[in-house]
């Protein structure tokens, strides 16, 4: 890992496991695990999207009020990473995920059962809560049972299950609403998650919980500026990204000018490139740390202000997306930092990326939602987006001058 992190927190490290300890068919089937819990949660997340119009019409509810159960599902999220991660310190880890797994199954399903809308934001709400927790817990869990020179590649694979429900799991979902139902969608992501549980269950080391481990000491991970400052350059530089993609239907409707029919296999382009982001993202923060996220926030800023020109034209348009999806390899990145600088509070630290991950994607869309009832247009979520992803690079740039500030002190 490159010398811009503190040495105080390598201590973070000291239960790495040495290369030759690491058998690697057993690795493989811990991180297809854990990365079938990042799969489940991305469909039930980008679906909801998706089969709106399904459960709107359904429920009895215009679109713009069903919008508020993908509002409720991102509160969720918010509020149940810190929860879960300190109510669950002195739980072993894989406990931890079974337990997370079985509680978003169970909010998918009743989802499926909702009777009235006004249970279907409650049970989103519930389907929510566990979703930061998970893909924490499941990061520590990923970084632990490979060499720390391996440690992003392992965490991206979790998020590159999530990355995949974007290219598959979404328009395949989108399909069995279609044809069956809204119902079935939630249905089928709970059926994922109790496979998900299985295989936790078959193939997660049974590491016990630290000795020392207790809710307060989580919490501790508040207490420390580098926390907080990692997760502001999420919670501004993801935004950038969610203020395209929350937008990008009516864009390619209004001003690039495709059919509907076309709509799904664009956003099938944006996941691929932030399928790509994602591999190539965990390799990069590997070889070169924090660094690497100077470079990925440069690259969203200049694909964002590209997204404003390229909007007339289909063909630069389907460029565009797939550079700004490739900005998602910043997350995997982003978890192993937090893994760094949280010192002995690693689990609290690691579920709020997801905390601050929500919360871009409710920053995003409503700055770019502004500028567009302003007047200056659906292609200027670009520019929003460019400006969000700068603030993000000038928080890592506070970041990476306090890290040496305190380190030099």
């Amino acid at each position: 890992m490159a010398t811009d992190i503190t040495p105080e927190l390598n201590a973070a490290h000291s239960t790495a496991v040495e290369p030759q300890a690491i058998n690697a068919k057993a690795v493989a089937l811990v991180l297809t695990a854990l990365g079938m819990g990042g799969f489940a949660i991305g469909v039930t997340e980008f679906s909801a999207m998706s089969v709106l119009p399904d459960f709107a019409g359904d429920l009895g509810v215009d679109a713009p009020t069903a919008g508020h159960a993908i509002s409720a599902y991102a509160l969720g999220v918010v509020v149940g990473a810190p929860l879960l991660a300190v109510l669950g310190a002195r739980i072993a880890r894989w406990k931890l995920l079974i337990g997370f797994m079985a509680l978003f199954a169970v909010g998918n399903a009743l989802s499926a059962l909702s009777p009235t809308f006004g249970w279907m934001l409650a049970f989103r709400f519930l389907s929510g809560l566990p979703h930061g927790a998970y893909f924490g817990v499941a990061a520590l869990v990923a970084a632990s049972v490979v060499p720390l020179a391996y440690r992003t590649r392992a965490v991206s694979t979790i998020l590159l299950g999530l990355t995949i429900a974007t290219v598959i799991g979404v328009p395949v979902a989108t399909g069995v609403s279609h044809a069956f139902g809204w119902r079935w969608t939630f249905a089928a992501v709970s059926v994922l998650a109790v496979i998900t549980m299985s295989l936790v269950a078959l193939f997660a080391p049974r590491d016990p919980p630290h000795p020392d481990a207790s809710p307060l000491r989580e919490l501790g991970a508040l207490k420390r500026r580098q926390v907080w400052l990692t997760l502001g350059i999420g919670a501004i530089g993801f935004g950038g990204m969610f203020c395209v993609y929350a937008y990008l239907a009516s864009t390619l409707t209004a001003v690039t000018g495709v059919g509907a029919n076309m709509i799904p296999w664009v956003f099938a382009v944006f996941g691929g490139g932030m399928l790509a982001g994602n591999l190539i993202g965990g390799w990069t923060s590997d070889r070169f740390g924090m660094k690497a996220g100077a470079g990925m926030l440069i690259w969203s800023v200049f694909s964002l202000i590209l997204y404003f020109f390229a909007a007339p034209h289909l063909w630069a348009v389907l460029i565009v997306i797939v550079l700004i999806g490739a900005g998602m390899g910043l997350g995997s990145l982003l978890q192993t930092r937090l893994m760094d600088v949280a010192g002995d509070a690693q689990t609290l630290a690691a579920a709020l990326n997801h905390s601050a991950f929500n919360t871009a994607n409710a920053l995003g869309p409503f700055l770019g939602g502004l500028a567009i009832a302003a007047g200056f247009g659906w292609a200027s979520t670009g520019l929003v987006g460019s400006a969000l992803a700068l603030g993000g690079l000038i928080v890592w740039a506070w970041a990476m001058w306090d890290a040496k500030r305190t380190s030099a002190a």
